[in-house]
């Protein structure tokens, strides 16, 4: 079951450097009404809380 809690948080972790890198690029675009649907920080945010908790079970458990 840690193992599985362990993989959670890292899969979490990856959604959140992936959002903030997304979110970089939409920072930067050229084309400033080509917005997208996806707020970025708030599922980099959402991320990282879900792999906090998850870390903390996993040292508990």
């Amino acid at each position: 079951m840690q193992a599985g809690l362990w993989e959670g948080a890292v899969a979490a972790l990856a959604i959140a450097v992936f959002s903030g890198w997304r979110d970089w690029r939409r920072a930067r675009r050229e084309n400033l009404d080509a917005v997208g649907i996806v707020d970025w920080p708030t599922v980099q945010i959402l991320a990282l809380i879900v792999a906090a908790i998850l870390a903390s079970i996993a040292f508990t458990a």
